[in-house]
């Protein structure tokens, strides 16, 4: 796991400066505190900071092929790299060192740029083929990696994180229009950014670099699926899924250094520990953040998970004294607007794991390859819900909803949470995707004083729906989830927050096989009726505490609503009101007012509104 950074000037005249090159490199030590490596021939140049997990002795980068005409720098892991190694050993291919970056070379030299078909792992790799006068750029198929690039005074530049492009000296200009975006799903989706001028590579892409152009390909995608013959066969699914998932954690638990896990007490993360206590020859290293306040809090699942396995258990608990520095951390590590608040206990479960580990693994995407969120149960009610009478349909809701005028606080908040899922259930599909994000469009353009032109979230999804033109509503959300949510999201959450911290993190439930296979899988067998990830369940769950089985769904979020109810915040609130950053202070006042009273959860909108109003403030100075 690593950073890296590069330049490519269009005028093969002109050299790149090597003091350039380090410090567009060097702001990415965090993410490879363990050295650094640069290579610089005219035109070209390739910078690498490292952080070892394989082959600690003979995996410096950048590394070459034997004359040289080939070099690579490499963020990530190949995670079948022995497999593929004895491959290319029998192809006649010689190897020098035991790393998964040699074996990138020699399958590129193999298969040309096929060779990211060959891959099992998660990877942004940067490889210049000096015969061709030509840089081939690679993210990997889920988006685990991250690779930003820009084109500015006819150079091409790249890096790990935005910060090596500014720091090349890019132009800073917000892309404004993407304001209403960001307010409404919380994050920018690939391939855009927050600067007009710089990009996302988007994930299962590349890049060919030439003097000539800059072209973008895609490699890979999800599969297509064919909605009338879905396999239903519940044993034959269970049977390979447990398989893949069992052997995808075994080569992820390939390392030359300690390592663990994160626990955070639901399914996901216990099953990941369960089958990593059955490998490992030692116990297990597991790291949990809790939360005083109880509704938001997991530890207590987390320690059976740990009592039950015998794993060495740390826990860290959050407070609401670190709010202001959390701000400043979600800023540095983003470089843009990113207002999942779980990014702070994601850094600081990653904080404390670093103390004692360099690698974990992870129970992120469970929930998009296995369908577990309630928004499935959400659609699965919708279709059956929309066959009742109008006259029942729209009374439910009325009646609820005036039944939670009376209350205030948990009670409210639930009651709320009700009715609009049943109020939603009346809606279209596209209604209901736009309605569970953070904020609806009126909501969000009524908050941008000057909207203008606008990248409307309605215009964002017409888009992506066009690429997966399936029917059904609980396969459409999957793809959302799978190609925009989880990359653009929680995978960017996850990369950036560990590797703060220079911890690695690696995420079994995304092996490629995995996705693909349960891409194909009937909803009624990932959903047996209303029943969240059955699969799951029916496999690696039935080794697992009941109460694990039994406990509700629970977001890995802050207990940002109780925080901001106290005095502790209101001067910190009230600075929302305020200030040059595009937002209309009387529609801040409104929502702040509700979120006070307990009408609303909030919290993680008004999150959001800091980490804009935060960084519009850091781009001013």
């Amino acid at each position: 796991m690593c950073g890296i950074a590069g330049i490519f000037y269009f005028d093969s005249d002109r050299k790149v400066d090597n003091i350039l090159l380090k410090i567009i490199t060097d702001v990415l030590s965090h993410r490879g505190p363990d050295g650094s490596g640069y290579y610089c021939e005219n035109n070209i140049g390739l910078g690498h900071r490292r952080l070892s997990i394989i082959d600690l002795s003979t995996g410096d980068q950048p590394m070459f092929n034997e004359d040289k005409s080939i070099a690579i720098i490499f963020n990530g892991e190949i995670y079948n790299y022995l497999e593929l190694r004895e491959e290319l050993k029998i192809l006649g291919h010689k190897f020098f060192t035991q790393s998964d970056t040699e074996v990138i070379i020699r399958a590129y030299q193999h298969w040309g740029t096929d060779c990211q078909n060959k891959f099992n792992g998660m990877w942004a790799f940067a490889l210049w083929d000096k015969r061709k006068n030509q840089l081939f750029i690679s993210r990997d198929r889920i988006g685990e990696k991250p690779l930003f690039y820009s084109t500015h005074d006819n150079t091409f530049i790249f890096g790990s994180e935005i910060k090596s492009i500014l720091a090349y000296g890019s132009p800073q200009i917000p892309n404004l229009e993407l304001t209403e975006l960001y307010l409404t799903l919380g994050y920018i989706p690939a391939p855009y950014t927050f600067y007009k001028n710089i990009s996302k590579l988007q994930a299962g892409h590349y890049l060919l670099v030439s003097e000539n152009s800059v072209q973008e390909k895609k490699y890979w995608d999800l599969p297509e699926i064919d909605e009338d013959n879905m396999i239903q066969d519940k044993k034959i699914v269970n049977e390979k899924f447990e398989n893949l998932l069992s052997d995808s954690i075994r080569i992820r638990m390939r390392s030359d250094v300690p390592y663990g896990a994160f626990l955070s007490g639901g399914l996901d993360s216990s099953s990941i520990v369960a089958l990593m206590s059955k490998i490992s020859s030692t116990p297990v290293q597991t790291f949990t953040i809790g939360f005083k306040e109880k509704i938001f809090d997991e530890s207590k699942l987390a320690r059976k998970v740990a009592e039950k396995f015998k794993t060495e258990h740390f826990e860290y608990f959050l407070e609401q004294g670190e709010f202001d520095e959390s701000v400043k951390k979600i800023l540095f590590q983003f470089d843009e607007p990113f207002g999942d608040s779980s990014a702070v206990p994601t850094g600081n479960v990653s904080k404390i794991a670093s103390q004692k580990v360099k690698m974990v693994l992870t129970g992120d995407g469970g929930d998009e390859v296995l369908s577990g969120y309630n928004s499935y149960q959400a659609e699965k009610f919708a279709t059956q819900y929309q066959k009742l009478p109008s006259v029942i349909r729209s009374s439910i809701p009325a009646t609820l909803k005036f039944s939670g005028n009376i209350f205030s606080g948990n009670i409210r908040y639930k009651l709320n949470r009700i009715v609009k899922f049943l109020s939603n259930s009346n809606y279209s599909y596209d209604e209901r995707l736009v309605s569970k994000m953070w904020s609806n469009p009126k909501l969000a353009e009524s908050l941008i004083i000057d909207s203008g032109k606008q990248l409307r979230i309605e215009d964002f999804f017409s888009s992506f729906y066009k690429k997966y033109p399936v029917k059904n509503s609980f396969y459409k959300l999957m793809y959302y989830q799978l190609k925009i949510l989880l990359p653009d999201d929680f995978l960017t959450k996850v990369d950036r927050m560990s590797m703060a911290h220079s911890l690695e993190t690696r995420v079994p439930f995304l092996d490629y096989r995995l996705v693909e296979f349960m891409a194909h899988v009937h909803m009624n067998v990932k959903m047996e009726g209303y029943e969240r990830k059955s699969v799951l369940r029916n496999t690696v769950g039935k080794q697992l505490p009941s109460t694990i089985l039994k406990a509700p769904k629970r977001g890995f979020s802050m207990p940002l609503r109780d925080w901001f109810r106290g005095n502790d915040f209101k001067d910190k609130l009230e600075t929302l009101c305020s200030g040059n950053y595009g937002i209309n202070p009387s529609v801040v006042k409104t929502l702040l007012n509700i979120g006070a009273q307990g009408k609303e959860d909030l919290g993680n909108f008004i999150w959001m509104l800091f980490i804009l109003k935060k960084w519009k403030e850091n781009q001013n100075k």
